[in-house]
C-alpha cells in the first residue's frame, strides 16, 4: 500500500497547498509515482497541477459521497508519475453533507483501499480548518506533515493540529504519526524567522525537517501557470528546496516505507 501523507495545519496562509503540490511533484520526479488528492473546497492544489475545478466533472466529492470510484476521478498531469484527484465545485457543500453520513470520517480511508499499487505515495491537501474533510484526511493518513510559517503565531496552529491528531488517534486511526514539521516562507535575514526556527527545533527536535522552504518568487508564480515549480522553473531555489525535502523524507523513512508497502 502507498504511504499516505496528510499535509495539514489549521492555521491558513502557511504554505500548505504549495507544500502539497510541490512535495508530490518532487516525489514523482525522484521516481516515486504519487497521487495528489485535493480535499480543499478552494481547489488550489488541483489548479496548481493544471486541473482546475472548472474543467473537471468528477473529483474528491464524488469519491467521498460514493458517486464514483477513486480511479474514475483520477487525472494525469503534465509531470510524469504525478496524478491528481481534483476538487470540484461540489466540494463547497461537502462538509454539511458528510455530517449526515454514517461513519463519515472513514470515507476517504475506505476509498484509499482502491488505490492502485503502482503509487508509492498519496499526498492529501486538506482545508485550513478542523472539519469533516480534515478529519477524513487524518483518518486516512499514515502520517501528517505540518507546514509552519516562520512568524510569531507559528505554534498556535501546530498546537490545534496536535490536539486534533490526538483525538483521531483515540477514535479511528491509532497509528497516525507526525511526519515532521516544515518551516516555510523562511527569510534568513529576518530575526523573527530565525527565532521561530530556534523555538520549533527546541520544542520538536528532530521532528523539524532540516530542509526549510524560503520565500521565493517562482513558488508564487508557478500556480498561475498550472504547474508545480519543478515544471515551471526547475532551477529555482523553490524547486531545489522541495526536491531536498522529498529526498530528506525518503531518507528519514526508508525502513518504515518498505514496511508499509509490503503490508
Amino acid at each position: 500500500m502507498p504511504h499516505v501523507i496528510a499535509v495539514s495545519n489549521q492555521k491558513g496562509g502557511v504554505g500548505k497547498t504549495t507544500t502539497s503540490v510541490n512535495l508530490a511533484a518532487s516525489l514523482a520526479h525522484l521516481g516515486h509515482p504519487t497521487l495528489l488528492i485535493d480535499l480543499d473546497p478552494q481547489g488550489n492544489a488541483s489548479s496548481g497541477v493544471g486541473c482546475p475545478m472548472d474543467e473537471v466533472e468528477v473529483g474528491t466529492y464524488d469519491v467521498l459521497l460514493g458517486n464514483a470510484s477513486l480511479d474514475e476521478c483520477t487525472y494525469g498531469t503534465s509531470l510524469d508519475g504525478l496524478d491528481v484527484v481534483p476538487a470540484t465545485h461540489a466540494m463547497i457543500g461537502a462538509e454539511i453533507e458528510l455530517y449526515g453520513v454514517p461513519r463519515a470520517q472513514l470515507l476517504l480511508r475506505n476509498a484509499c483501499h482502491e488505490i492502485a499499487p503502482f503509487y508509492d505515495f498519496v499526498v492529501l491537501d486538506g482545508p485550513p480548518s478542523l472539519g469533516m474533510l480534515t478529519v477524513n484526511a487524518l483518518a486516512a493518513a499514515h502520517s501528517v506533515l505540518v507546514p509552519v510559517q516562520g512568524e510569531y503565531f507559528a505554534l498556535e496552529g501546530v498546537g490545534m493540529l496536535m490536539r486534533s491528531m490526538a483525538q483521531v488517534r483515540k477514535s479511528v486511526n491509532p497509528g497516525l504519526r507526525r511526519e515532521g514539521l516544515l518551516i516555510t516562507m523562511y527569510d534568513h535575514r529576518n530575526r523573527l524567522c530565525r527565532a521561530v526556527e530556534d523555538e520549533l527545533r527546541g520544542v520538536f527536535g528532530d521532528e523539524v525537517f532540516d530542509t526549510v522552504i524560503p520565500r521565493n518568487v517562482r513558488l508564487g508564480e508557478a500556480p498561475s501557470h498550472g504547474e508545480p515549480v519543478l515544471a515551471y522553473e526547475p532551477m529555482s531555489v523553490g524547486a531545489r528546496s522541495y526536491l531536498a525535502l522529498a529526498q530528506e523524507l525518503l531518507d528519514k523513512n526508508h525502513a518504515q516505507l518498505l514496511l508499509e508497502r509490503s503490508a
